[in-house]
C-alpha cells in the first residue's frame, strides 16, 4: 500500500521520506496541540508533555479515522523553539517506526494560536 522513497539524486535523510506514495482513502487530522480532553494546556514550560500530548492527541484522532501511526504518510511540525527538536525527534520515534517513516515538514513559528503551546502537528493517513 505504502511506498517510502529515498530516491537517487537526493541526500539521505533521518526520520523521513522524501516521498510517499500509497493508494486508499485519506484522513487529514487538523494540527493537534498540547491540550487535554477537557481543554486544559498540558506541560506549560515542559516541551516533553507537551509532544507527548500532541502525539496522544493524534493517535485518538487517526484511531477515530480508523487508521493509526503506522498508516501516517505525511507529518507537519510546528515548533516555537527549535530547542525543542531534539525532545520532538526522540518523542516522535516512540510513536513512527523510523525504518519507514512518513514525509515530514518541519517550519519554525514565532508562536502559535495560544502562547503556551510550544508545538503543533498535523498529519495525513491512509484509512
Amino acid at each position: 500500500m505504502e511506498h517510502f522513497r529515498q530516491p537517487d539524486g537526493l541526500p539521505s535523510v533521518n526520520g523521513y521520506s522524501h516521498a510517499v506514495s500509497f493508494s486508499g482513502t485519506m484522513v487529514a487530522v487538523s494540527g493537534q496541540v498540547p491540550m487535554d480532553e477537557a481543554g486544559r494546556v498540558v506541560g506549560a514550560g515542559d516541551p516533553e508533555a507537551q509532544i507527548r500530548q500532541v502525539f496522544h492527541n493524534l493517535g485518538v484522532a487517526l484511531k477515530a479515522s480508523g487508521s493509526d501511526f503506522t498508516r501516517v504518510v505525511k507529518l507537519t511540525v510546528y515548533l516555537t523553539d527549535l530547542d525543542d527538536l531534539a525532545i520532538f525527534r526522540r518523542v516522535r520515534d516512540e510513536y513512527i517506526d523510523q525504518s519507514a517513516p512518513p514525509a515530514s515538514s518541519l517550519v519554525q513559528v514565532m508562536g502559535l494560536i495560544n502562547p503556551a503551546f510550544r508545538v503543533e502537528v498535523d498529519a495525513l493517513a491512509v484509512v
